[in-house]
């Protein structure tokens, strides 16, 4: 029998999950850990609220969880609650899918001035998420700036510009659609480095932006590259920047009654965050490319800002004894394996890239490399090693019946039009798993 613990239950978690069932069928007992009484990570808290579709998959995790042989042990820190050698003296094999829950540093002034957020930060706040739900921004400025070209800067546009009846659906937290309503946002400039050719937002997300209520999306003309240019991008590069021209050529007579202007400045590259205590404004140098790189031209302006978002990545928690990677942010290893008996996928292993579908086959070549390195197995504790030492020292594990307990009672809170309304204390998540 193979034991093996996964330490993180977003997808990269459980598509390794999956295939380790697949590898092995039932001579495998898996063990999926993670910090939080609730499974799904990225699912959970990560997906932006209104794209409720994408949120759908965690029904295929679900399936794996409910297998005999795959477990949920949440409400369990490990470098905390249980440390890493310990884990590998009882598991074949320990594999670190804790993705990249922390913000990539921009590296400028002002950055940690107030009312100024990295997206992890500002996305687990309107998402519920225990370690930033009482973020509590302040929206009442006029003017917002986002910085980064991604998908990710794309949500907190939305977010910030939707109308509440425009959320109908969606399972953004109360405390978040609460505060919204009282926004006072008028323009939000969503700067980037570089040009329309070199964003990585994707057609859907971006042509989200077409059709919001109080909203209309601008882009300068003279940004754009020669249209004959496009014919060199990907089909959906190409897309992306078909509707940039489009937004560019909107004439004023339709924007009339939008109260939201997104700007997006392209060429942009933020210097400093302005503001003594608190942000306002963003001092930004216009750039020129070279070589696909972006490059200083000297050329500088001042952008008025209330609000300032950073969405330009992500990279992992170091966990203690575990190799780490500063530069990159992520756990030092080759193609997986970091050391003899531990290893890493998904957005721990590579760095935050790709989607959540490209978790799946990290997933299963990692299991691969640890079907060759592991064998029949070394006859290790495994889960029952893990339920005495938690035992010992009086852990308050979750399991996933406790899971299924929270989720019956946040369906229930939900307001009207909702899916559900999260729970976003631990304490709360464990009182309700205990709620008869």
């Amino acid at each position: 029998m193979r034991h093996i613990a996964i330490i993180g239950s977003g997808p990269a978690g459980y598509y390794t999950a999956e295939a380790a069932q697949k590898q092995w069928g039932d001579d495998v007992r898996v063990d999926i850990f993670d910090c939080l009484p609730v499974p799904y990570g990225l699912i959970r808290f990560g997906v932006a609220p209104d794209h409720q579709s994408i949120k759908g998959v965690y029904r295929r995790y679900e399936t794996t969880s409910l297998a005999d042989n795959v477990r949920f042990v949440g409400n369990v820190m490990v470098g905390r609650d249980v440390t890493i050698g310990e884990l590998q003296e009882m598991y074949d094999a320990v594999v670190l899918a804790t993705g990249a829950p922390h913000d990539r540093k921009a590296g400028i002034a002002g950055e940690d001035l107030a009312n100024v957020f990295g997206s992890a930060t500002f996305v687990g706040w309107y998402n519920g998420h225990p370690n930033f739900a009482a973020l509590d921004p302040d929206v009442s400025g006029r003017n917002a700036v986002v910085i980064g070209n991604g998908n990710v800067a794309l949500d907190v546009v939305r977010i910030l510009a939707k109308t509440r009846a425009e959320f109908h659906g969606s399972d953004i937290v109360n405390h978040a659609i609460d505060l919204l309503d009282t926004s006072g946002i008028g323009k939000i400039t969503v700067l980037g480095r570089r040009g329309p050719h070199q964003i990585a937002m994707t057609p859907k997300e971006l042509g989200e932006l077409g059709h919001l209520e109080r909203a209309s999306p601008r882009v300068d003309p003279a940004d754009l590259p020669p249209e004959s240019e496009d014919a060199a991008l990907d089909p959906g590069q190409r897309k992306s920047v078909t509707l940039l021209r489009g937004f560019a050529a909107i004439p004023d007579a339709d924007r009339a009654g939008r109260t939201i202007d997104v700007e997006f400045d392209f060429f942009a590259a933020p210097k400093v965050i302005l503001g003594s205590d608190r942000a306002t404004g963003v001092e930004v140098e216009r750039t020129r490319l070279e070589n696909g790189r972006a490059v200083g031209t000297g050329e500088t302006y001042t952008i008025p800002a209330d609000l300032v978002v950073i969405c330009i990545g992500y990279q992992t928690s170091p966990i203690p004894d575990v190799p780490f990677d500063e530069r990159a942010g992520r756990f030092a290893n080759e193609e997986g394996r970091i050391r003899p008996g531990l290893y890493c996928v998904g957005w721990a292993r590579r760095g935050p890239t790709g989607t959540i579908g490209t978790n799946r086959p990290d997933g299963f070549a990692v299991i691969e490399k640890i079907a060759g390195d592991i064998g029949e197995g070394a006859g290790k504790a495994g889960g029952e090693g893990f339920d005495r030492l938690a035992a010992e020292r009086g852990l308050p594990v979750m399991g996933f019946d406790d899971w299924r307990r929270i989720d019956e009672a946040e369906i229930k809170r939900a307001r009207e039009g909702a899916p559900r309304e999260k729970f976003t204390t631990i304490e709360d998540m464990i009182a309700a798993a205990q709620k008869e």
